[in-house]
């Protein structure tokens, strides 16, 4: 298995016929007043499609895209991107990031530095890694399957590419959403090489029924979230095709579905969202998705974590590799019961964060970053 360099280069053509399509997208109505409440505010979509065509400057999003050593390597087969920092760890302290929906590897650019060289940031060189953050399958830059590759799977090429690739034999290895059912699969199956884990949700659960009253009442308030939040999710695990037809061809409406996601994940509570993400952020993620096509692919995942049953450890499973988990202020996910999560996991850490949501290491990066030291120098 052999790792090829690789740059991110959008194509001005390309960019320019993307670009038309945004301003000759015809807005359909919306109720008057509705906000947030019934998908993406009409209002800021139609501020943010004029800045997307009039301010936002996709060179230099290019150009900050490639900052990082980037690689497209061949992983049993399967054309894997990924980032990769030798930091001031020299080799000797590898930590594997992982994404999820609709998010990228661009989640991580602002906290990719002071992890691996944690000096430039008043921080000690003793905390420094080595890191590895991988585009899941189907997104990105990594290669499009042609048929559904699930979690379990992921957890392998990732742990091939640690080891088979990179030679790490041993490494740390984070992630949330999506990326946290990779992180909690590498720990379940690959804990010869997965040392321990952080995570900043609970995915896959336990198969345990909730049984105390607080797991109770933690599994009664997830219903209405799931209601009020959760049809992204069904659609994408049933339906995903279906949902790719109508998107294919259409950057507005792609956008407007992926942003829906930051909007209604973030941990509003403090400040307004346009205060929690740049429209920069939010314009260069979803490019990520536009420029790659791999839109229609990252639905697909959802399916293949229905149909490989991966939501849930099966009866028996538990994960023993030591599991820390960091629970920021989640909409979509809020903090369940540690009695529950202490069925199907070895916990190790549990830190109850004060601010962030979903996309914690874009969203409160300075104390995303402390929480993965600390745990990092607890887990030895």
């Amino acid at each position: 298995m052999a790792a090829t360099p690789f740059e991110v280069a959008w194509d001005e053509d390309a960019v320019a016929r993307l670009l038309d399509r945004v301003r000759a997208y015809e807005f359909p109505p919306s109720p008057e007043g509705s906000g947030w409440a019934f998908g993406c505010d009409a209002g800021f979509l139609r501020d943010l499609c004029a800045y997307w065509t009039g301010g936002y400057d996709w060179r230099a999003a290019v150009a900050a895209l490639n900052r990082w050593p980037q690689f497209i390597a061949d992983v049993d087969g399967f054309a894997l991107h990924f980032v990769h920092v030798v930091g001031e760890a020299g080799g000797r302290r590898p930590l594997l990031l992982s994404h999820g929906w609709p998010s990228s590897v661009f989640e991580f650019w602002g906290v990719i530095e002071p992890l691996a060289f944690p000096t430039r940031h008043g921080g000690r060189a003793e905390d420094a890694f080595d890191l590895v953050v991988p585009s899941l399958p189907g997104f990105g830059w990594s290669e499009k399957p042609r048929r559904l590759i699930d979690q379990r799977e992921t957890a392998h090429l990732y742990d091939r590419l640690m080891t088979g690739v990179l030679g790490y034999s041993r490494y740390l290895a984070q992630g949330g959403d999506w990326g946290a059912l990779v992180t909690a699969m590498l720990g379940l199956n690959h804990a010869d090489h997965a040392r321990a884990i952080h995570m900043t949700m609970l995915l896959p659960r336990p198969a345990e029924p909730p049984e105390t009253g607080p797991e109770k009442r933690w599994a009664e308030a997830m219903q209405p979230i799931e209601q009020h939040l959760g049809g992204y999710r069904h659609l994408q695990s049933s339906r995903p095709q279906s949902l790719a037809w109508a998107a294919t061809g259409n950057p507005v409406g792609q956008a407007a579905w992926i942003i829906e996601r930051f909007h209604d994940w973030a941990d509003l509570r403090e400040r307004p969202f346009e205060a929690v993400f740049t429209r920069d952020q939010l314009l260069t993620n979803a490019m990520i998705y536009l420029m790659t096509g791999a839109f229609p692919t990252s639905l697909w995942y959802y399916a293949a974590a229905w149909a490989g049953e991966t939501r849930q450890l099966k009866p028996g499973q538990r994960v023993e590799t030591p599991t820390a988990f960091a629970f920021f202020y989640d909409p979509l996910h809020p903090t369940p019961p540690r009695s529950l999560v202490e069925k199907g996991y070895a916990v190790s850490r549990w830190t109850e964060m004060p601010r962030g949501g979903h996309f914690a290491a874009l969203e409160v990066p300075d104390l995303w970053v402390e929480e993965v030291r600390t745990w990092a120098r607890e887990a030895g």
